[in-house]
């Protein structure tokens, strides 16, 4: 360890770590900590950057502007919102997309996953492991690393970009279908990269099984999507690890929002206590389903699932980047060009829930609709606000194992933490204000 450690406290003596800025975050957030006679008293993620207001923007809208308004919540996963929201829709209006648009709506799902998932565990959270500030540090000494991510983030935006129209906030997806379905030569003319992404991928998933992990391994509540014929993307119930099992249209009855003093984002509870959405959520939940190919790698590596180590969650991202090529690949190889690029649609009053699998965990969207198709409602609830609860109650847990380290140190293995969870809290500065105050 480097640093000096902190002085000998007095016994009844209070400390506060306040960290201002979270680094290699999307937004703008911080962490506070009191501690009082050697134990953790509170702590407090702050997310403080103002809030944002789409569900009020999307009401008086009409249901054909929701999906390119939604896209813009996150440009990292935009496809999760669109598909969240165009769901929910064809729910209220009776439409049920099946077949070859089903498999293309997966197929771009895909995509997203690889890109995503690409970019947070190269960039955002492997240099944790290597210890390196950034990304841009550790590609001075991991060049190959590096580059190897990058490309395989970019064959996930090929796929996007080919069904989606652009891989940032697409605009191709409709209530329906889409607006422009690709040819066969034009599917298969993504094949040769993600074949070499899906070699690349399992060569990830050895090179993160190789990485030194600390150990912890909280008791978990773990909350994905579960399909009855294949690993959830876009449709199943929501179930649990302690025995949940519900139909979407049911969310808001076991899961609720709450806001809470010290942050302008809502934190979700699941029967009011926290819980973990995302990959490892939903690679333990859904093991099952990955295929012969994936379950060999990771055999191969010498784990298991489950995987209880919250600092395993890259593991199960780089289990998912090879699934999801795994899926893309098996998708072009059936894909023959549907009749029509969309289903007829006709506009009727109701309400309609859906939730999907977005690169960090579920997202549900809820949706009313008047006879005119007019939005008269309209409620989103992303994976970040379901991690928020479980990512204070893990550094409840975690902090103590750290507070004899300086304070620079107890800073970055909170971030380490924080950077477990998702890319759209993951992704923005490469340096810590620290202000640590200590009250005799």
């Amino acid at each position: 360890m480097s640093g000096e450690s902190p002085p000998p406290q007095p016994a009844n003596s209070t400390r506060t770590i306040a960290i201002g800025t979270i680094a290699r975050v999307e937004g703008e957030g911080a962490l506070r900590v009191t501690v009082k006679q050697g134990r953790v008293q509170d702590v407090e993620l702050k997310i403080f950057e103002p809030p944002r207001f789409f569900e009020a923007f999307l009401q008086g809208r009409h249901y054909e502007e929701v999906l390119d308004i939604v896209a813009r919540i996150c440009g990292i996963c935009p496809v999760a919102y669109q598909m969240s929201a165009v769901h929910a829709i064809e729910r209220i209006f009776g439409l049920c997309v099946e077949g070859t648009l089903r498999d293309l709506r997966r197929l771009l799902y895909c995509g997203e996953w690889i890109e995503s998932h690409a970019l947070h565990l190269y960039l955002l959270q492997a240099p944790d492991f290597l210890g390196y500030e950034s990304g841009i540090a550790m590609a001075k000494d991991h060049p190959a690393a590096v580059t190897r991510g990058l490309r395989i983030k970019k064959a996930g935006n090929a796929l996007m970009t080919l069904l989606g129209g652009r891989s940032v906030h697409p605009v191709s997806v409709r209530v329906g279908g889409f607006s422009r379905v690709p040819s066969r030569r034009e599917l298969e003319g993504l094949k040769d990269e993600l074949l070499w992404a899906r070699d690349a991928a399992i060569d990830t998933l050895r090179w993160v099984a190789s990485f030194a992990y600390p150990d912890f391994s909280p008791d978990y509540t773990f909350v994905a999507l579960h399909h009855d014929d294949e690993y959830p993307l876009n449709e199943g119930r929501i179930v649990s690890s302690d025995g949940l099992d519900s139909p979407v249209d049911e969310f808001e009855r076991h899961f609720e929002e709450q806001q809470v003093p010290h942050s302008n984002a809502l934190h979700c509870l699941l029967n009011g206590s926290p819980y973990l959405v995302g990959p490892l959520a939903r690679v333990n939940l859904n093991c099952d389903w990955l295929p012969p190919a994936v379950r060999e790698v990771l055999t191969g590596v010498g784990l298991s699932l489950p995987l209880r180590n919250l600092f395993q969650g890259i593991v199960a991202r780089s289990v998912e980047i090879l699934y999801a090529l795994e899926e893309a690949l098996r998708l072009i190889d059936l894909y023959e060009p549907p009749p029509v690029s969309s289903l007829p649609v006709s506009v009727r009053a109701g309400v309609g829930m859906a939730c999907t699998e977005a690169p960090r965990g579920i997202l549900y969207h809820r949706y009313r609709i008047d006879e005119n198709g007019v939005i008269r409602e309209a409620k989103i609830v992303p994976p970040t606000s379901q991690n928020q609860g479980r990512i204070e109650q893990d550094l409840r847990l975690w902090i103590p194992q750290v507070l004899d380290r300086p304070d620079q140190e107890i800073s970055l293995s909170c971030e380490k933490v924080i950077r477990c969870y998702d890319p759209c809290i993951s992704c923005a500065t490469h340096f810590l204000k620290l202000d640590l105050q200590r009250d005799p």
